[in-house]
């Protein structure tokens, strides 16, 4: 009887395990910078909520090119809180034109990857 409960035990705190988790929600996956020159950096601030009722823990965040730094929150968002991926273009010496690029997002949650995208059109000053 004892080893019954045991094994109930592991079951249920295993089941529980499974149905809890992080899940990141993001208001935008996507800017437009609009039109904008290749004078300075042009920067673009994600917002995302853990929407799940377990820690969020962002792992790294991927950018396309060297072109785009992103900073992201390192520290554990909890359950209802929001953390930020900061992103920064700069296209100083790069071809003029359409800019799209992708910024991955990797995390515990639910979808372990994100996909954020910024665009615009770069002109020279």
């Amino acid at each position: 009887m004892k080893k019954f409960f045991s094994l109930l035990a592991a079951f249920l705190c295993c089941a529980a395990t499974a149905w809890a988790g992080a899940e990141i929600t993001f208001g935008s996956k996507s800017h437009n910078f609009g039109t904008f020159t290749d004078e300075k950096p042009v920067t673009f601030t994600f917002t995302y909520k853990n929407t799940g009722d377990e820690p969020l823990v962002v792992h790294q965040v991927y950018t396309s090119c060297g072109c785009t730094v992103a900073n992201y929150t390192k520290e554990p968002v909890l359950p209802g809180k929001t953390g930020h991926v900061t992103v920064t273009y700069d296209g100083k010496g790069r071809n003029t034109g359409k800019m799209h690029k992708t910024i991955t997002v990797a995390s515990n949650a639910s979808e372990r990857k994100v996909t954020l995208v910024i665009e615009g059109v770069m002109k020279r000053k």
